[in-house]
């Protein structure tokens, strides 16, 4: 069982190259795909699955696959039965049962008579054992249709799976669970992700940097710490090749001089020397040679030090990171920046919160973690609090990234939210996001997961006016690691307040939280 893909080149339909000849064998066994955003690892994905053709090269896939992709293809009308790709033997099997012998129902059941079984099995395991599968889709919260979306894919026993961050809203029994499922694969298994937890129990890590695959063998701490003793060599061949090309400039120049100051003498005694001007000349023209000559040996040496370190430096040069630096809006102690009593949403199996719903106050720069199970109803509340509004100065960062234009370009989005932004100030924003040059004019509908949070994140936080309270929905799902750094930093800084829904635990332990609220049971808990 393997993926390999062979002289692989695929470009955008505007021309603007993803990989060339990229050619690469993922055996049996966990992978762990890891690169920076915007680097292709998504699209490598869908070339391998076959939602995407390639410019050039094939695809060869030894067995079934399946695959998990980012941004799941359902519609919240679909019924779970229907995600899991069983509704129509379900009915096929309910019509025999009922005394309907009809042959197109056997031909639909084929050999899954036990796929109502199979099926309760995969749910149970990914703890989805309590949803009735003739459930909409839109009543379930996002962590719960990622594990659906899983348990679609396993029920098609693949051979091969691609999994584009899966752990992407599952709470830390969900992401349990993954894990226990992923121990236990024993065909060809390949993840993205940039969950370190999830990429600890990978057998190798392979890392896509500028269209070309490399391996290391073990989990991501042993892949971490690799990349670590690569940098310090590559930092100290740097050193060593700035050190080198600073002596061959000071050679260079220190052999002109003494050439320069050859001639000079030269010429002196020349003249001193009474010989004929014919001769006087040769000499002369013989010395400017021989100084050419010294001149050029030193200027290539000059050139090759300067190629080595042009060389080691691309070798030093660290992934970008995006620069924020969020909105100086300062709010007061005390002051009040949301105030909601009974607040209550219903769906059509009742209520999402108990009693008369729930009450919250939020006052001064309070920095809250929101937490609790997958389905306890964490971002239907956060779409409350934005609903509820009207100052405007409340920014919703949906963990669907839906707030952008999907056909505008980058650039255009960001003029929407920002429109008394100059046009020299916002290209220059864009670039900290990382968005330089033409990807600025990208439309949203091409980017990667994580590059498309990156433009959320740019419009909201800094759309008109600056908010005062960011309401930030697991806002480190598709970014690298790097990123999520520099959002944590960003965070910590921040004199705003801000309520975060997230289940890293590590990213919440990096931002300053001074007060933490748990839902569960349709009650809000905490101090």
């Amino acid at each position: 069982m393997s993926i390999i893909c062979t002289s692989l080149s695929f470009s955008w339909p505007d021309d603007t190259p993803v990989f060339d000849d990229l050619s690469v064998s993922v055996p049996e066994g966990r992978t762990g795909l890891v690169a920076a955003n915007g680097s292709g690892k998504s699209t490598l994905l869908r070339l391998i699955a076959g939602e995407l053709r390639p410019t050039g090269g094939s695809v060869v896939v030894d067995g079934v696959l399946g695959y998990l992709p980012q941004h799941l293809p359902f519609t919240s009308g679909q019924s779970v039965a229907e995600v899991l790709g069983v509704d129509r033997i379900l009915a096929a099997l309910h019509a025999i049962e009922s005394g309907d012998a009809a042959e197109e129902h056997f031909t639909t059941i084929g050999t899954d008579w036990d796929i109502e079984e199979r099926t309760r099995a995969e749910l149970d395991r990914l703890g989805l054992g309590g949803i009735d599968l003739d459930r909409p889709l839109g009543t379930l919260s996002g962590g719960q249709v990622v594990s659906l979306g899983l348990a679609a894919q396993l029920l098609k026993r693949p051979d091969a799976l691609l999994l584009d961050e899966p752990t992407n809203n599952l709470d830390g029994p969900a992401r349990e669970r993954l894990t226990e499922v992923l121990r236990s694969w024993s065909g060809c298994l390949l993840v993205v992700s940039h969950d370190r937890a999830l990429l600890d129990g990978m057998d190798r890590i392979a890392a896509l940097d500028h269209g070309a695959i490399r391996w290391y063998g073990g989990n991501f701490t042993a892949y971490q710490e690799a990349r670590q003793s690569e940098q310090e060599v590559a930092e100290r061949q740097v050193r060593n090749a700035e050190q080198d090309l600073k002596r061959q400039k000071r050679e260079m120049q220190q052999a002109r001089e003494r050439a320069a100051k050859r001639a000079s003498n030269a010429a002196r005694n020349l003249g001193d020397a009474g010989l004929a001007r014919i001769v006087a000349g040769g000499l002369k023209r013989d010395a400017q040679v021989s100084a050419a000559k010294a001149n050029e040996t030193h200027a290539n040496r000059v050139d090759d030090a300067k190629a080595r370190y042009d060389q080691a430096s691309r070798a030093a040069r660290q992934d970008d990171k995006i620069a924020l630096e969020l909105p100086g809006t300062t709010v007061p102690a005390g002051r009040t920046v949301f105030h909601g009593e009974r607040l209550q949403v219903a769906y059509d199996d009742g209520p999402v919160f108990a009693g008369d719903g729930l009450d919250l106050d939020i006052r001064g720069p309070e920095r809250i973690a929101l937490v609790g199970p997958n389905g306890a109803g964490k971002s239907t509340l956060m779409r409350m609090i934005a609903a509820a509004d009207t100052s405007h100065r409340v920014a919703y960062l949906s963990q669907r990234l839906d707030l952008l234009d999907p056909d505008r370009t980058v650039a255009e989005n960001l003029a929407a939210w920002a429109p008394a932004l100059p046009d020299a100030e916002r290209m220059n924003l864009l670039a900290r996001f990382l968005f330089r040059g033409a990807r600025a004019h990208l439309p949203v509908r091409v980017l990667s997961g994580g590059e498309r949070l990156r433009a959320t994140l740019a419009c909201v936080l800094f759309g008109e006016p600056a908010p005062q309270l960011l309401l930030l929905d697991e806002p480190t799902n598709n970014l690298d690691l790097d990123s999520v750094g520099q959002l944590e930093a960003a965070l910590a800084a921040y004199q705003g307040a801000f309520v975060v829904v997230s289940h890293d635990e590590r990213f919440l332990a990096e931002i300053g939280i001074t007060r933490w609220l748990r839902l569960e049971g349709g009650r809000l808990t905490g101090s």
